[in-house]
């Protein structure tokens, strides 16, 4: 009987975790793996594969790959601009409850460990390597779960769990672990269809952020209304540029396209940003010649804060407290 029990705890076990940046898919710091089997490195390439395509991913999800799970969770920490995810590999009849459990505790322990600063400029691979010390300690507990049941209130997990269940991604929507990466529109179960990038929830709004919308709806009413009568006066002097009315309605498009991705999350959403700024200054740059120094100034001035308050408001992960 004793033997049996130990092959069972054997057999439902934490493999490995790791902690690695959501932006790029850089890894933080990760467990020491000895199992070199084959089946563990073919899920190590589903690991690093997944880790790239985190930022499109939703906060909680589960891969399943042939006889192992892949939980990666997906957290929003305190600092508005970084995201950082928590990646275990289990065995596949490991309880979740317990999974998202010792998730849950890397997480704190990282962010109690760690200032974002440090890891938002993180430019090496594992350069948080001693941070395994405490992966170690954590999994040898958690795979002894006949002792750690005993230490844990487990109830609002497993709410959390039932309330919102994690999205279960298969490998065709991964992609090849060989290198050739495929992601057909496919469904997360129970979840219906996912796009290639689902949506994210943005970061609440700040109110210099509700300043800065507001301000660049204020320059693109401006720069319609000079459109209109840029428009008017090309009507009545045939001699007039029509470029000048190019230049304004642009403009226009500029700002309220920095309106959309303050609100939305789309992909590529800071390059964008900057992308419309530039716009903006080239707007004004060409229509110094109708503003005067303070007209132009005033707007690139709000185009430079709006892009500001755009790549400050990052999507938010859901940072749930268990009770753990």
């Amino acid at each position: 009987m004793v033997v049996l029990l130990l092959t069972l705890l054997a057999m439902s076990m934490i493999l490995s975790a790791s902690v690695v940046r959501v932006r790029d898919g850089l890894p933080l710091s990760a467990s020491t793996d000895y199992d070199q089997s084959m089946g563990m490195q073919e899920c190590r390439k589903y690991f690093k594969m997944l880790s790239k395509k985190l930022s499109q991913l939703p906060d909680r999800c589960t891969l399943k790959t042939g006889q192992y799970n892949i939980k990666p969770t997906i957290l929003g920490l305190f600092i508005s601009s970084l995201g950082v995810s928590y990646m275990m590999l289990c065995t596949e009849n490991y309880p979740s409850v317990l999974a998202f459990s010792f998730l849950d505790e890397l997480q704190k322990e990282f962010i109690t460990t760690y200032n974002m600063m440090k890891t938002n400029t993180a430019i090496r691979p594992y350069c948080f390597i001693e941070f395994d010390n405490f992966i170690q300690r954590t999994k040898q507990r958690y795979n002894n779960t006949r002792s750690l049941s005993t230490k844990m209130n487990l109830a609002d997990m497993q709410t959390e769990i039932k309330l919102r269940p994690p999205y279960q991604i298969s490998v065709s929507e991964l992609g090849s672990a060989n290198g050739f990466s495929h992601i057909p529109v496919g469904e997360y179960k129970g979840t219906g269809k996912i796009s290639a990038a689902p949506h994210q929830r943005l970061e609440p709004v700040t109110l210099p952020g509700i300043v800065s919308f507001v301000l660049s709806l204020l320059c693109g009413a401006l720069n319609l209304i000079r459109g209109f009568h840029a428009i008017e006066s090309l009507l009545q002097n045939e001699g007039d540029d029509f470029s000048y009315v190019i230049a304004f309605f642009l403009g226009t498009a500029a700002c309220l396209y920095q309106c959309y991705l303050f609100v939305y999350y789309t992909g590529w959403r800071n390059a964008k940003s900057f992308l419309t700024f530039g716009l903006i200054c080239l707007c004004n740059m060409y229509l110094y010649e109708l503003r005067n120094l303070w007209q132009l100034f005033f707007h690139v001035t709000v185009g430079a804060f709006s892009t500001l308050q755009i790549r400050l408001r990052q999507p938010q992960g859901k940072s749930p407290d268990y009770n753990v």
